[in-house]
């Protein structure tokens, strides 16, 4: 019996990218890296596009980098974890709301 092999590699998924300030958003393949120490990358099952969203697309927030994929309130399986981390494993379900301020 052989042992499947755990390290996290690239994953291929799909996205809605915003290009551009007003532009209509791109769904397209997208890759994704392995998690960093510290990180987890998690397997989207549901996400959510809300006022705060619009005003990125808008350009209301002036740093705000594009491309973009927006969408801060999700719900997710935990798919790999980087190195550190220990409150969460792969399999665990999430809710997140990220709310950015200091």
């Amino acid at each position: 019996m052989t042992v499947p092999d755990r390290v996290p590699k690239v994953i291929r998924c799909r996205a809605a990218v915003a290009w551009a300030v007003g532009k209509p958003l791109s769904v397209e393949e997208v890759e994704v890296a392995p998690p960093k120490a510290g990180e987890v990358r998690i397997k989207i099952v549901a996400t959510g596009i809300c006022r705060t969203d619009d005003h990125v697309l808008e350009g209301c927030f002036p740093n705000v980098d594009f491309p973009v994929i927006p969408g801060h309130e999700g719900a997710g399986i935990v798919e790999s974890v980087g190195e550190g981390v220990t409150t969460v494993k792969p399999g665990k379900t999430l809710l997140w709301f990220n709310l950015a301020g200091s």
